[in-house]
């Protein structure tokens, strides 16, 4: 039929290279993720633990009473002293603790107090995979938290 359309469609070679392309970011893009996810965990822990102390911090303030975030290294778990809830702490990423606190029941547990006046008994905990870094700072006369990497 004269000036009618040819139906359009994809020929078999152009389905090939769609899929050949595909095919090459499915085999590509995993390794990429999973470079990079070991550092997103890290840093995850690192701002997870400095929101509890924050949150610990605030909870004394406005109770006007001493709160104290607990960590406990062999466990490998921090929590707020008289919450029963606690969270984990990754088997890969190594943790060093720094506190002048110790709780009296285990060495391997640190304790970081905050007072009503906002004031802490300060401290850091570091937390390390590989050649990645960060540090989370607590401030023992003004109680502030700061992420370091």
């Amino acid at each position: 039929m004269p000036g009618a359309k040819a139906n359009s469609g994809f020929t078999l070679l152009e389905l090939i290279v769609v899929m050949v392309i595909a095919g090459l970011i499915i085999a590509v893009a995993p390794p990429l993720i999973a470079r990079a996810l070991p550092g997103v965990e890290m840093k995850a822990t690192a701002q997870n633990i400095a929101a509890a102390l924050r949150y610990t911090r605030n909870r004394a303030v406005a109770e006007r009473q001493e709160r104290s975030l607990i960590v406990d290294s062999e466990n490998r778990k921090y929590f707020i002293a008289g919450i029963g809830k606690s969270r984990e702490i990754p088997d890969e990423i190594e943790l060093s603790l720094l506190s002048a606190e110790a709780t009296g029941f285990a060495s391997d547990q640190s304790v970081y107090t905050f007072f009503p006046s906002g004031g802490s008994t300060g401290g850091r905990i570091t937390l390390n995979r590989g050649d990645r870094e960060y540090k989370v700072d607590v401030d023992w006369l003004t109680g502030r938290v700061r992420i370091f990497d």
